[in-house]
């Protein structure tokens, strides 16, 4: 039997999970989300439990997160055919409609109603009294143009939180739709943000990772800009560790990479989308750089932080990529030495200029190429890691347990792994490498 959905703080019996895909930053905003349910008197349990409700927050960047989200969607249904299942993120905002034909979804949720998701999932229990009334005819669709931001900020882990302080896109690179998901280039004020870190800070949490979807490009809706927001959040007490999630090449200026090395509290770690490293198809994605570019900010980086982790995204098999402009990005990325290469095969995406060009790669090309690179990454990646043998760093233990081991990043992103010592957790420990 199920009560009510009712006021804060009552006594229920009522469970909801979330199912979170594709980037941090919904992993922020599932966090969010979820402590808005258990505030209103949930018990949130794992996605792999019987719930009363299920949220699942999308990813849309590939054709294969789309057909993750859908088996997905169906694993849950089958798990309580009775439960509310609530879809939000990307693929809801994009393609409402092929959602809402999947069996056992109640609600789709748009991005600039993600915040509502309580509010809805309530409106749609109390309509229907009984969670078990709820027929096909029920189902309802929230989908509108993308305007506001929603703060948020993942409280999951004990050790590290993603803090969401930039939202959307305006740059409509020719192969996502990020932008059609996501909205325009938007972010949160410098001092909203400093209270959510400092709200962070008294739950304990050492570590705070800057998440956006363009993070580089905050303070276009504030007239601030990055620089502005680090230097007020590095103010923050109890905050020790702040990593920047990912940022442009034409946006990491020598100012930001400067203020980074010489304020212990930000990491030496970061992630520079690539994308290729041919400037014939850097010209065909409508990126805004190019290879000269991103080697000129590489050089920087590592002249202020010679131990800098640079990890880099690169998409393979983009139309009119042949076997003489994939060669071009493996030199580049030979040559380049990063410390890791994250690869995606190119994914053909509706309403984007990439889906109708011409010389589209086929998929076994793809793949191949996808081997080749993934083959560089792991010599670029032991490389890293072996020129930081011998060295003292600090290390943030997390509160997960494998094996009797505990594991945690240093300073620099290198991955460490101890005897599970519980008193080591969510602290900062000097180690040898």
């Amino acid at each position: 039997m199920y009560s009510e959905f009712g006021v804060k703080g009552e006594k229920v019996s009522k469970r909801v999970a979330f199912l979170t895909l594709g980037c941090k930053l919904n992993y922020s905003e599932s966090s969010s989300l979820a402590r808005i349910f258990v505030d209103n008197g949930y018990e949130r349990v794992s996605s792999s439990a019987i719930a009363d409700v299920y949220v699942v927050n999308t990813c849309s960047v590939t054709e294969h997160a789309d057909k993750k989200c859908r088996s997905a969607i169906r694993k849950l249904h089958r798990q309580n055919p009775d439960a509310i299942i609530a879809v939000t993120g990307c693929y809801a905002q994009l393609k409402p409609k092929e959602i809402l034909d999947i069996e056992g979804v109640d609600l789709v949720i748009g991005t600039d109603q993600k915040q509502d998701v309580f509010l809805r999932v309530s409106q749609l229990v109390s309509e229907k009294h009984n969670i078990k009334n709820i027929s096909s005819s029920s189902k309802k669709e929230f989908i509108s143009d993308i305007h506001t931001i929603f703060p948020a900020y993942s409280s999951d882990d004990r050790t590290r939180s993603f803090l969401k302080v930039q939202d959307g896109c305006d740059y409509h690179c020719a192969y996502c739709t990020v932008p059609l998901a996501r909205g325009k280039s938007r972010n949160l004020p410098v001092d909203f943000l400093v209270k959510e870190a400092n709200e962070i800070a008294s739950k304990g949490i050492k570590e705070i990772v800057l998440t956006g979807v363009n993070t580089g490009d905050f303070g276009k809706s504030t007239g601030e800009n990055f620089l502005d927001l680090l230097k007020e959040l590095e103010k923050v007490e109890g905050i020790e560790r702040y990593r920047i999630s990912s940022i442009e090449p034409n946006l990491l200026t020598e100012d930001i990479i400067k203020w980074v090395a010489e304020n212990s509290k930000f990491l030496h770690h970061f992630h520079i989308p690539l994308q290729s490293g041919s400037d014939k198809i850097l010209a065909l994605m409508s990126r805004r750089y190019n290879t000269s570019l991103f080697r000129e900010k590489v050089k920087i980086v590592r002249r202020y932080m010679p131990d800098a982790f640079i990890g880099v995204d690169v998409i393979v098999g983009f139309p009119g990529e042949d076997v003489s402009e994939f060669n071009e990005t493996f030199n580049f990325l030979n040559t380049l030495r990063p410390a890791f290469i994250h690869v995606f095969p190119y994914s053909k995406r509706a309403n984007t200029p990439a889906a109708n060009m011409d010389e589209q790669v086929d998929e076994r090309v793809k793949h191949e190429r996808v081997v080749k690179l993934e083959s560089l990454c792991k010599i670029l990646h032991d490389e890293f890691v072996d020129s930081q043998k011998g060295k003292k760093e600090y290390v943030l233990f997390e509160s997960t347990q494998k094996g009797g081991k505990m594991y945690g990043y240093t300073r620099n992103y290198i991955r460490v792994e101890r005897p599970y010592d519980r008193y080591a957790i969510g602290k900062i420990v000097e180690v040898t490498l």
